[in-house]
Formats: C-alpha cells, sequence, structure tokens
C-alpha cells in the first residue's frame, strides 16, 4: 500500500545545473566597434558611417553584425539599450 502524494521511485535524478549565459562587457568591444556605436548613437546611417571612417558600407555592415552578435541582441534599438545599460553609451 502506497501513501498518497509519494513517488514509487526512491532515487531522484539530480537536477543539471546551468550556468546564466554571460553578459557581454564593454572591454568585449573593438575599438572600432566602440567608434561605429557611436556614431550609430548619433544617428549616421551605414553609408554615412562608412563615409565618415572612410571604410565600406559591407565592413560597416559586419562591425554592426560582430557588435550584435556579441552583446547577443537582434536589432539596433536593443543594440543601443543594452549598451547604454553596460555603460560603453551616456545619455544626457
Amino acid at each position: 500500500m502506497r501513501q498518497a502524494g509519494r513517488s514509487r521511485h526512491k532515487h531522484k535524478r539530480p537536477l543539471k545545473l546551468v550556468p546564466p549565459p554571460r553578459m557581454k562587457q564593454p572591454e568585449d568591444l573593438t575599438a572600432r566597434e566602440q567608434e561605429i556605436l557611436l556614431l550609430i548613437w548619433s544617428g549616421f546611417k551605414n553609408k554615412e558611417i562608412g563615409q565618415e571612417l572612410r571604410i565600406s558600407v559591407k565592413t560597416v555592415e559586419a562591425h554592426r553584425a560582430n557588435m550584435m552578435k556579441k552583446m547577443r541582441v537582434s536589432n539596433t534599438a536593443h543594440l543601443l539599450r543594452t549598451a547604454i545599460q553596460g555603460g560603453l553609451l551616456k545619455v544626457g
């Protein structure tokens, strides 16, 4: 006869503890990525950033994609918000 609420199995599997994803820190961005981030924050478009830094639009897009991957975000708004929260950008 079993008591209510008790499991038939005496052995429980141990829980696997997985650490939370590591948040990227500002030092993970290269100097060039930080420069491009500041220009994005200032409202520059990719073409304008390329002209300002004398690099191709494709290179700007690659830097932007790398930043987004490093910071684990999927759009520019989230990139900027994460940069502000991480201390990369100062508001005001």
